[in-house]
């Protein structure tokens, strides 16, 4: 399958990486803004196209999955002008700034009948089943909380700080704590307590988020683009609890007793990079005719995206585009 890719900055590199080495993926096209950009970009990866504009590589025909590697404050509008010339895309987080848009492109990709999904790779990877199978064994008994966090030094790169760009932690880093928190309680919390620090930019840089179900369950998530974490998720059960090994990209399940006890581990499996599930599971699904991927359906982006607009309004972040 021939792929395409739509910027090419650092996350760009890092899928055409994958590209290069998933079975049926063909490194294909690239467009920048600039044509020199792209045609280096090309050359290092082994890419048989490069564009100097977004629009000439989406006309041409022989694309057929666009991956999209801008930032924040583009992603609708790119996605928008995928779908217009008939490509399906895979999108990276966060899919776009606010639920609003996502709800216009997920239904412009069914109308089309284009695939359209976000690259939220926790949703994917392999070890969010071996996860999902643990808790179903009942090992660590009936689950009553967790804990998720993730945080970088990131504070002096500027397209995180730019309004402007949708900078700030939330959308960047505290989509994952979200997802972690989604994949093991689901999307259905009954109340949202909040905490945040902001840059003088005006953008998050620090937050805690606690969600309450209503079965009594608590997930309590961190955040931050000041300083780097331990990127842990935990869920304690009544009988024990579960460590997951950096909830960004998992490196191993450790399960424990209620004396603190190592009663089991897993171990992830050899992977390119990570990056290669979401996209295996898109040219799956390209293949199938299908407009959204069951590891990550539009529902869930939506629920996601609701959660971070809620969030923002109670903290007064809103965007320039907004």
């Amino acid at each position: 399958m021939k792929i395409a890719i739509l910027g090419a900055g650092r996350i760009a590199r890092k899928m055409a990486y994958t590209i290069c080495h998933v079975e049926g993926a063909e490194p294909y096209a690239v467009a920048s803004r600039t044509l020199e950009k792209a045609e280096e970009f090309a050359a290092e990866f082994g890419f048989s196209k490069a564009y100097g504009s977004y629009d000439e590589m989406l006309a041409d025909p022989a694309v057929e999955l666009v991956y999209v590697a801008t930032p924040h404050s583009h992603h609708y509008a790119n996605i928008m002008s995928c779908l217009e010339h008939g490509k399906p895309v895979l999108c990276e987080k966060a899919f776009t700034v606010n639920a609003d848009q996502a709800r216009k492109v997920f239904a412009s990709g069914r109308e089309k009948g284009l695939l359209v999904a976000e690259a939220i790779w926790t949703r994917y990877l392999p070890m969010r089943k071996v996860l999902d199978d643990v808790l179903a064994s009942g090992v660590i008994g009936p689950v009553t909380s967790l804990t998720a966090n993730l945080g970088y030094s990131l504070k002096n790169i500027q397209r995180l700080t730019d309004p402007a760009l949708a900078g700030g932690a939330l959308l960047d880093v505290g989509v994952y704590p979200i997802n972690f928190a989604f994949m093991v309680f689901g999307g259905e919390y009954s109340k949202v307590d909040s905490t945040v620090v902001k840059l003088d930019t005006g953008v998050d840089a620090c937050e805690s988020i606690t969600l309450a179900y209503p079965d009594g369950k608590l997930a309590m998530l961190h955040c931050s683009m000041l300083s780097s974490t331990d990127r842990r998720g935990m869920i304690f059960g009544e009988k024990g609890y579960i460590e997951v090994l950096n909830i960004n990209n998992c490196e191993g399940i450790r399960v424990f007793d209620t004396g603190h006890r190592l009663a089991a581990s897993y171990e992830t499996p050899r992977q390119i990079n990570g990056f290669e599930y979401e996209l295996e599971a898109c040219m799956e699904a390209v293949r199938l005719g299908d407009v959204e991927c069951p590891q990550m359906p539009h529902s869930e982006t939506v629920k996601v995206l609701e959660l971070t607009d809620s969030l923002r309004a109670k903290w007064d972040v809103r965007y320039p585009m907004e």
